[in-house]
C-alpha cells in the first residue's frame, strides 16, 4: 500500500483480526455488522472496537446486531453506519467481506437474511465504491456453510455485481448445474437466483428512531462511540 494511501474494510464478521492489524494505522477504517455475542461484553467494544484508544480520527466501527436480525434489520443497521462513514474517510480502496452466513439456512451466525439482502449490501458496496474510491473495490467472500443453497448463489450475484454484469435475481437456475449439484451432495439445488425478497425495503435512520428496539439501540449506541471520533456527531 502506498504511504498516505487510505483504506476502508467493511466485513459481514466480527473483523477482530483485521481491526488488531490495522488498530495504529489511521489509514484503514473498518467496519463491521455482525451478531452481538451470547456474554455480556462492555458496550465501547461492542459498539466502537475493543476498549482500547483508538488511532487518531481512525474508527473500529462494530455493529452488535441482535441474534434473529432479519433484512429490514440488516440493511437498516448497514446504511446507518457505513455510507457516512465511507464518504467521511474517503478511501482510495475499498475492501469488503461478502460473508453468506448472515444467511437464514446458514446454522453459525443466527441471523435471518435472506440472499436478496445480501445482493442488496453488494450492490451498495459497489455504489460507495465508484462514488468514494474511484471504483476501486476488492470484494471478497467469507463465511458461509449453507453450501448447496446459499454460497454460489450469493457469490455469483456478487461476481456479477462487480463484473459490471449483475444477475438478474429472477433468473433460473441451470438445469445442468442442479443436476450436478444432487449427483455430488444428494441435496436439491435452488432453482432461481432469489429468495423471493428481491426488491428487499428497510427504514433509513433518519425515518426515525424506536427506544424500545434493539436493533436500533445497538445503531445509535455504534454511531455515539464511532461518529464523534470523526467530527460527525456533537
Amino acid at each position: 500500500m502506498p504511504s498516505g494511501s487510505r483504506t476502508s474494510t467493511s466485513t459481514c464478521t466480527t473483523g477482530d483480526g483485521v481491526q488488531a492489524a490495522f488498530w495504529e494505522d489511521p489509514r484503514v477504517l473498518t467496519i463491521s455488522p455482525a451478531r452481538a455475542s451470547a456474554h455480556p461484553v462492555p458496550a465501547d467494544r461492542l459498539a466502537g472496537g475493543d476498549g482500547r484508544r483508538p488511532a487518531r480520527r481512525a474508527a473500529r466501527s462494530n455493529v452488535a446486531l441482535p441474534a434473529g436480525t432479519g433484512d429490514a434489520g440488516w440493511l437498516r443497521a448497514f446504511h446507518s453506519v457505513v455510507p457516512e462513514l465511507i464518504a467521511d474517510f474517503r478511501p482510495q480502496v475499498l475492501v469488503t467481506q461478502h460473508g453468506a452466513d448472515t444467511h437464514f439456512e446458514d446454522p453459525l451466525a443466527h441471523l435471518a437474511v435472506s440472499l436478496d439482502a445480501q445482493r442488496a449490501v453488494q450492490v451498495a458496496c459497489h455504489e460507495l465504491a465508484h462514488a468514494h474510491a474511484d471504483g476501486r473495490w476488492v470484494a471478497l467472500g467469507g463465511g458461509g456453510y449453507a453450501v448447496v443453497e446459499v454460497v454460489p448463489r450469493s457469490w455469483t450475484h456478487l461476481v456479477g455485481i462487480a463484473a459490471e454484469r449483475p444477475v438478474e435475481p429472477t433468473t433460473m437456475i441451470p438445469e445442468g448445474w442442479r443436476q450436478e449439484v444432487y449427483a455430488r451432495t444428494r441435496q436439491p439445488a435452488p432453482r432461481r437466483m432469489t429468495d423471493g425478497r428481491w426488491p428487499v425495503s428497510w427504514a433509513a435512520w433518519d425515518e426515525g428512531y424506536d427506544p424500545a428496539d434493539r436493533l436500533d439501540q445497538a445503531i445509535l449506541a455504534t454511531r455515539r462511540a464511532v461518529f464523534p471520533q470523526r467530527g460527525l456527531l456533537p
